[in-house]
């Protein structure tokens, strides 16, 4: 055989070969292209956020005194308690009410029109403004239920606007557990009942608590529910003496300090604003410690 026949013989498979890098070399660009969208993504996310924060710090740290931290009637400690039991009793309320929905529609309800119906409600109402809760709660707790503005009627507010997100969140950690977990324990004699609290809510509550962690956040945030609901900037006691009286919340008082108040020093205001940022950051700090360690016990 001639070099002549063998180079054509050789030709296709070269060819293909050529052709073949050109494709790695083309999906690579494309990869790198891709995952540069990623990052760009992501800092046009958070760049702005701790762009935000870094502003905050600079300008709020020099407030960050002994004694406006802790004074009673020059500092905000008092907002700070308020904040913390508008939020600790809202997720004592929205925790069980969300989770045992979450339950019931994963475990208990029948697929059907009904149960697409409330999917979707949930998933409205979760896009609800602040103010419409603030509105309704002033219309249902503080009128109608006789509570007043006190921090049983702001905790029942927000517990409402955090309650599609907890459901959501617990549904979907619900539906992470394994059906093999379900079917075995079903299997070996033990009650639905049994197998959704032995079995499958041990294994979801991390997802849950994930849930939680952005309730909290928001709930802590919100300034509209509780501006109808719960707080004042001036209380003749500075502590709610029960759930029926009013309550000093920080997100209330920055808005108050912000827009009402002549004369407030401009570090006051980025202060109570840096402390309610710490605030959060807290309350998430020990959910995410606990999700952690409930993580650590996970059955699979």
């Amino acid at each position: 055989m001639t070099a002549l026949g063998e180079s054509q013989l050789l030709t296709p498979s070269a060819d293909r070969g050529r052709s073949r890098a050109r494709g790695l070399h083309r999906a690579k660009l494309v990869e790198k292209l891709a995952f540069a969208g990623l990052w760009l993504a992501a800092a046009v996310t958070v760049l702005p956020v701790l762009l935000i924060l870094a502003i905050m710090t600079a300008k709020g740290a020099r407030a960050l005194t002994w004694t406006f931290l802790s004074s009673v009637q020059e500092g905000i400690f008092p907002a700070v308690v308020g904040t913390v039991l508008l939020v600790g009793l809202t997720t004592v309320i929205a925790a069980p009410l969300g989770v045992m929905a979450a339950i019931y529609l994963s475990e208990y309800a029948r697929p059907g029109p009904a149960v697409r119906l409330i999917r979707l409600a949930i998933v409205n109402l979760a896009g609800v403004p602040s103010v419409v809760y603030g509105l309704f709660g002033l219309a249902l707790f503080v009128t109608l239920l006789h509570f007043g503005r006190s921090l049983l009627a702001g905790a029942c507010t927000l517990a409402l606007l955090v309650l599609p997100l907890v459901i959501s969140a617990s549904e979907e950690a619900l539906r992470q557990v394994p059906r093999g977990l379900r079917e075995g324990s079903l299997a070996l004699g033990a009650t639905r009942l049994q197998t959704v609290r032995k079995i499958v809510l041990p294994n979801a509550l991390p997802g849950i608590l994930t849930g939680l962690i952005l309730a909290i956040g928001r709930a802590a945030g919100e300034t509209a529910p509780i501006l109808f609901t719960a707080a004042f900037y001036a209380l003749s006691s500075p502590f709610p003496k029960s759930l029926l009286s009013p309550v000093l919340a920080l997100p209330y008082q920055i808005y108050v300090m912000a827009t009402e108040v002549p004369n407030v020093p401009p570090e006051h205001k980025w202060g109570a604003a840096l402390v309610l940022v710490l605030v959060v950051l807290g309350l998430n700090l020990v959910a995410i410690v606990l999700r952690t360690r409930m993580r650590a016990k996970r059955r699979w």
